[in-house]
């Protein structure tokens, strides 16, 4: 009988994406392994931070003192725990014109037309997740309240909200703050997602997030956190090592119509998330981001909304760059199992 061989990795597909990626399981690290070193860029006084210094900023679209809204149209306030500005050098910028060109039979493009802004938190120097939980479900609140405003706009297919911390992970700004933007268009990422649930709910009348979350809550394995309403995992094809994601127990294809418990619940799920890294890595750079059924008026009642945390714990080489086949080297189980404390 031929001696069956150990491969130093496994390859794992991932349901939603269609992607495969490697669980470099020959070369794995520890856990501890992962933490993050002191970073190097300096952070900017709070004298010269243009977000601590709030008057600098352009008129503010929305203000929060304390999870209670401040009206508008008063100047700049003084008391404010988050406020939404829009970007001073913003991606995308308002219009009342796509202005769609074609070059050449062949090229196509268009304005980059949309909204940019930007949810300031007040503490210069707390991460979201070293905030206390309302002061999280205060920020859920602020995308929420933005969300319903944008998506009526001229324009407006998608909107995409998104937190970027520490300069690995794009931050220019070392005060925490998330940014708003939206599309015309829906990305080819979230299009693959909303395609891959489409199919099989199509095929066998359940939405594939619905079944993988019942599939984690029962092996356990995955599991980083759990309350009533939400659930954070690794996930089984991670895309990195400790990343996570996070999405309600029930069927909702819509982040912008979250309730009040909700909120509260999904700030639980991100303190317990964030603060986890933060904790067992020693504050990594990281990304988050949402993904929730477009505001283009069509039904995506098959779709589950969901946020995503890509902590910066490895630099994408040749093979991911040419393959787009990312290439982790500790195993999910692992991860979530030391994100618990265990």
């Amino acid at each position: 009988m031929a001696e069956k061989i150990k491969f130093p990795s496994e390859l794992r597909f991932d349901l939603i994406s269609k992607d495969w990626v490697v669980i470099a399981t020959g070369r794995a690290k520890r856990p501890e392994m992962f933490k993050a070193e002191k970073k190097k860029g300096k952070e900017l006084p709070i004298k010269k931070c243009p977000f601590c210094q709030i008057g600098t900023q352009e008129t503010p679209t929305l203000i929060f003192f304390q999870e209670k809204k401040i009206p508008l149209g008063q100047g700049m306030p003084q008391k404010w725990t988050t406020i939404v500005v829009p970007n001073k050098f913003p991606a995308f910028l308002p219009n009342s014109h796509l202005d769609e060109e074609i070059e050449g039979n062949l090229y196509k493009k268009m304005n980059a037309v949309g909204f940019h802004e930007v949810v300031i938190t007040r503490n210069h120097r707390k991460s979201l997740g070293q905030l206390k939980i309302k002061e999280i479900k205060e920020v859920i609140g602020a995308y929420q309240e933005r969300y319903l405003d944008l998506m009526k706009k001229k324009f407006v297919n998608y909107v995409s909200i998104f937190h970027n911390h520490g300069v690995g992970a794009g931050a220019s700004i070392s005060h925490p703050h998330s940014q708003i933007i939206t599309t015309p268009l829906i990305d080819s990422d979230l299009q693959k997602a909303l395609l891959s649930s489409e199919k099989h709910f199509k095929k066998h009348k359940k939405c594939i997030y619905c079944e993988m979350n019942e599939w984690e809550r029962k092996e356990r394995k995955r599991v980083v956190f759990e309350n009533e309403d939400f659930l954070a995992i690794c996930p089984f094809a991670s895309k990195g090592a400790f990343e996570i994601i996070i999405s309600p127990k029930n069927h909702l294809p819509y982040f912008e119509r979250i309730n009040e418990k909700e909120k509260q619940q999904l700030a639980e799920a991100f303190r317990a998330a964030l603060n986890g890294l933060y904790k067992r890595l020693r504050n990594p750079d990281y990304n988050f981001y949402l993904h929730t059924s477009p505001c283009d008026e069509k039904d995506y009642s098959y779709y589950h909304w969901h946020w995503t945390i890509l902590p910066k714990t490895a630099t994408w080489a040749g093979f991911e760059i040419g393959t787009r086949m990312e290439i982790s080297t500790i195993t999910p189980e692992k991860a979530a199992e030391y994100l618990r404390g265990q």
